[in-house]
């Protein structure tokens, strides 16, 4: 297994021939594990190409860690088999739910922050690393709704963190978009996560609408300046590998490495100090 250092990018299906051909490639990639487990044979290839060349996270969106029911372990047992395939060690998924009554709504949707739900995602956190063998890392997602809370986020996270004894992929953006529409500070709230539990960060763009408070998490935008900013200073306090994260609209990969250009400027800068 390759190990995870410096900078990444997220794999996408729209540049995977451009990317094959890039003559200075990413230090690591993140990949979708759902988007790829059936693979069309055009891209199969050039795929695994790309696989064996380079340190590969994946990135799960449908594992549905807070939802009421039991893991599903067919599901489950496709993942296995896949990070087995390509000798994937990382796993990161969402901290939220996106499956009820045994439907999946292709949506992550909020969690209530409880004790129970601590107790509740950490048993299953438990038994998901036991099926794959492997540590699951847990990413902050953004939410618009907060319902029946009884702590802060930052509190939830860090004591489901602890209970499962997992880490976190620290989301940079999910935290400012966050902060923004819920009125806590980005700064304060990772200056709360204990560094030696951030495995990886996501950084990335959001919609912002300009009459309005609300920022809205598309991961289809370029990252702002604020969130480049707080990710420098969130680079002072935790030491761990980040990349640039885009769902939506994806650019052409010259612009997106153009971000990714800028990202390593700055994780270099940390590494001189």
């Amino acid at each position: 297994m390759k190990n995870i250092d410096g900078c990444g990018i997220g794999l996408r299906r729209e540049f995977l021939e451009d990317f094959s051909a890039l003559k200075k490639k990413p230090d690591w990639i993140e990949i979708t594990p759902e988007n790829w487990i059936f693979t069309p044979h055009r891209y199969r290839d050039t795929f695994e190409q790309i696989m064996d060349s380079l340190p590969v996270i994946a990135h799960g969106v449908s594992l549905s860690i807070g939802s009421p029911e039991a893991i599903d372990k067919s599901f489950l047992g496709d993942i296995k088999t896949f990070l087995d395939r390509y000798r994937i060690q990382h796993y990161s998924e969402h901290l939220s739910f996106s499956t009820l009554g045994g439907m999946q709504m292709y949506e992550l949707l909020p969690l209530p922050m409880t004790r129970a739900m601590v107790i509740h995602i950490g048993d299953k956190v438990k038994q998901v690393q036991d099926f794959l063998q492997r540590p699951l890392i847990l990413e902050n997602a953004s939410y618009y709704l907060a319902p029946y809370n009884e702590m802060r986020e930052i509190d939830f996270i860090n004591e489901i963190a602890e209970y499962a004894d997992t880490t976190l992929l620290l989301d940079v953006n999910n935290v400012y978009v966050n902060g923004t529409n819920h009125g806590f500070d980005p700064d304060d709230y990772i200056k709360q996560i204990p560094p030696s539990r951030v495995a990886y960060m996501h950084i990335a763009g959001h919609l912002e609408y300009p009459d309005e408070v609300l920022l809205l998490d598309t991961h289809g935008e370029a990252i702002s300046k604020k969130v480049w900013k707080l990710l420098e200073r969130t680079l002072k306090k935790i030491n761990a590998p980040v990349m640039i994260e885009r769902d939506n609209n994806i650019p052409p990969l010259k612009e997106l490495m153009g971000e990714y250009k800028k990202l390593s400027k700055i994780v270099a800068k940390r590494g001189a100090k």
